[in-house]
């Protein structure tokens, strides 16, 4: 009996001590875990790192990739802490000998990376359940490389494609050249009206996680945005942001170099998916005829067959003026979504002024607004331009914008003061904002002139009173 309390005490003092290091919870699943699978029959996979060829198993690269995301690897034994591309970054390093913990589909597996015993190179050792094999293993294996996919399209820097013409075929992707895209805007600092961001950015994350959706529908899994609005008003910024916000590359198609309807779809061809594909100035292209690329090439291109040919792609094209297009080109299932680009109103350019100039209230802000309301209106590239040259003086930019915005008013009518495409008209709007300010300066010029004539007479005036000057006929004479 005596015996027995011992072992007794001597158990509890054990038990007492290993658990002031660790915690009850994780003993008891590691207990529980360990008596279960003494009941099981195991079934391992084995993903070396190099294949047969002596090339790098691009699935190891992958369920790499995967683990490393995973947040029970910090729960892992033997996980190494490296710092990451950022010298403050600090990221988490699998070991060999690691055995890592993760479910699917309610089912437990296990990861442990060992070493080959050919080549010393790292062998990942997939570990689970036979009863679960035929249930969960093909699925599982396609739900890492979805989500090694998803990181490393993040990780990846964006790419703007650009196209040339024949004779200048080369390289991968024949007529396309790329650089890297670095363009700063984002969704948070685009100057729009909140509501209709929130909804832009759940259409864009909607659109993403909506494959088997497109799928079950018989629909091709791409999306089709037109953006339009005068010169200025953000539009390029806007695809921009949403590059950014998918992280996706950016094919700009510049239709002035596609030699026919063909070479367009050798183009499409030549994309890859995860990419926007922009066409910019949609509208002059259509209404000017130019080059040799149809109007039925045009709508093939948007949604034909071609456009099948890869999924997970954005659309985008912008125009100044939808109503000048032929409505073919607008209809559902060509376009998606229409996102008009106004010109600046008084709440945009509170916003305007928060971001250039950090001012959230100012004196002149009634005066802006009234001006605003008067039909008065530029665009916001034009309000920012006059912000980003007068920075250093918050007061004096404000002013400048107001000078600007009466310039623009006549009446309750806006006045364009955005230049026109052709050089002519280009010109011809110099020439014309030229002459009405010398038309302005020579007015005041001239009544000054008068107003000095008219003071010089006067003095002349009141000398001949003095004088008592009479003219020949007896009346006073008058300079």
């Amino acid at each position: 009996m005596m015996i027995l309390l011992l072992f007794t005490i001597l158990g509890l003092f054990l038990i007492l001590r290993f658990l002031s290091k660790t915690s009850s919870l994780e003993i008891l699943i590691k207990l529980f875990r360990s008596f279960e699978d003494r009941f099981h029959v195991y079934q391992s996979y084995r993903v070396p790192q190099l294949n047969d060829l002596s090339q790098e198993n691009e699935l190891y690269h992958k369920v790499s990739t995967y683990l490393i995301s995973l947040p029970s690897l910090e729960d892992s034994d033997f996980t190494n802490l490296i710092t990451g591309s950022k010298s403050n970054d600090i990221v988490l390093h699998l070991d060999t000998n690691q055995t890592i913990r993760d479910t699917f589909l309610g089912a437990r597996v296990t990861w442990k990376i060992e070493k080959s015993e050919n080549n010393g190179t790292r062998v990942f050792v997939l570990r689970l359940r036979k009863n679960d094999k035929r249930r969960i293993l093909r699925p599982y294996l396609q739900h890492i490389l979805s989500v090694a996919d998803d990181i490393d399209q993040r990780k990846k820097e964006i790419k703007l494609h650009i196209n040339v013409v024949d004779n200048y075929q080369s390289g991968q992707n024949g007529r396309w050249r790329s650089v890297v895209f670095n363009h700063p805007s984002s969704l948070d600092t685009l100057v729009m009206d909140s509501d209709l961001k929130n909804r832009v950015k759940s259409d864009l994350e909607m659109f993403l996680k909506s494959k088997q959706y497109y799928h079950r529908l018989g629909r091709v899994w791409k999306r089709s945005y037109l953006l339009y609005g005068a010169s200025g008003t953000g539009k390029s910024s806007f695809v921009a942001a949403m590059a950014r916000f998918l992280h996706f590359d950016v094919y700009d198609i510049d239709l002035s170099k596609v030699s026919d309807d063909s070479d367009l779809k050798m183009l499409l061809l030549q994309t890859t998916r995860r990419s926007i594909i922009l066409i910019e100035d949609l509208d002059r292209f259509l209404i000017e005829k130019s080059g040799d690329v149809s109007l039925s090439g045009v709508l093939n291109f948007m949604d034909g067959i071609i456009s099948c040919c890869g999924e997970e792609k954005v659309m985008v094209f912008t125009m100044n003026n939808k109503d000048q297009v032929d409505q073919a080109v607008l209809r559902p299932g060509r376009i998606d979504v229409h996102l008009q680009f106004p010109l600046c109103d008084f709440s945009a350019f509170k916003s305007l002024a928060n971001s250039y100039l950090g001012v959230k209230e100012h004196k002149l802000f009634p005066q802006v607004e009234e001006i605003f309301q008067v039909g008065a209106s530029l665009s916001p590239a034009e309000i920012g331009e006059i912000m980003i040259s007068n920075r250093s003086s918050p007061t004096r930019a404000l002013r400048s914008v107001i000078t600007a915005l009466q310039s623009t008013s006549s009446n309750g009518r806006r006045v364009s003061r955005r230049l026109s495409d052709s050089e002519s008209a280009r010109n011809s709007q110099d020439l014309s904002d030229h002459s009405s300010m010398f038309s302005r300066d020579h007015s005041v010029r001239e009544f000054r002139k008068l107003a000095g004539l008219l003071r010089i007479g006067s003095r002349r005036k009141e000398e001949s009173l003095d004088l008592g000057t009479v003219d020949k006929e007896g009346s006073r004479h008058e300079a």
